[in-house]
């Protein structure tokens, strides 16, 4: 379905590990990734081309943009079709991956694509503001990420609880990130983190994307995450 040597090509454009094992599996997970969103809504991108850059190299970077740490435990909040997790531990393997979505029938493609690539992976069906005050997830992570249309200040908030000091939340984002970012500042710092950096990276004509990674310096304070109600009516912006 996608040509082994159009996806090489695109990692390589971007200086992306591409060897043959990965290229295999991720020549499988856009079979399964096409397979799968006939019967439910998984992604509007399906061409070879886009699936390559768009969700592929894409996700890809993440692994570019921050050192992830030998054995390290991963969580992809909102995780949908599995970007950008799933192709960081196909590359990775030695990371623990936390798979989180809301949606019970995003997690059973999850479930089926994890076992098709022979990817070890906890899925998780549950909000992430509800998981996120769970002890047994709770400040456990050394990096969460999240590729998300949801605003900066809330992935902030969905997003470094999970975090243990130290540790990272690395955000997906447009492009042309910094009056979001700007918004986002006092959310992050009241969940303990800190802006280390912003990287940018330009896959195509088309897309581009930035990475904002946000170190956590200070433990999140109990009360967060809150509802997703009451994130909404009151949002964490500085007065």
């Amino acid at each position: 379905m996608i040509d082994a040597a159009l996806l090489r090509a695109v990692l390589e454009r971007q200086e992306l590990p591409c060897p043959d094992s990965l290229v295999e599996k991720l020549a499988r997970y856009a079979e399964l990734l096409v397979e799968w969103n006939g019967k439910m809504n998984l992604t509007a991108i399906t061409d070879p081309a886009g699936i390559a850059v768009k969700h592929f190299a894409d996700s890809l970077l993440l692994a570019k943009a921050l050192e992830l740490p030998q054995g390290g435990a991963l969580i992809d909040v909102g995780t949908g079709a599995g970007f950008p997790s799933v192709p960081v531990a196909l590359s990775r393997p030695d990371l623990q991956l936390t798979l989180l979505d809301s949606l019970n029938k995003r997690i059973v493609f999850l479930q089926e694509l994890t076992r098709e690539l022979a990817l070890s992976a906890r899925c998780c069906h549950a909000r992430a503001e509800e998981v996120g005050r769970d002890p047994a997830f709770r400040e456990k992570y050394d990096v969460a990420t999240a590729r998300a249309v949801t605003n900066l200040r809330d992935l902030a908030e969905y997003c470094l609880p999970f975090v243990k000091i130290g540790g990272y939340f690395a955000a997906l984002k447009g492009y042309e990130v910094e009056e979001e970012l700007a918004e986002a500042q006092y959310a992050i710092a009241q969940m303990g983190g800190e802006v280390e950096a912003v990287r940018k990276y330009e896959l195509s004509e088309d897309a581009r994307r930035a990475i904002i990674l946000v170190k956590k310096v200070r433990h999140t304070p109990p009360k967060y995450p809150r509802p997703a109600a009451k994130m909404k009516k009151s949002p964490l912006i500085q007065r």
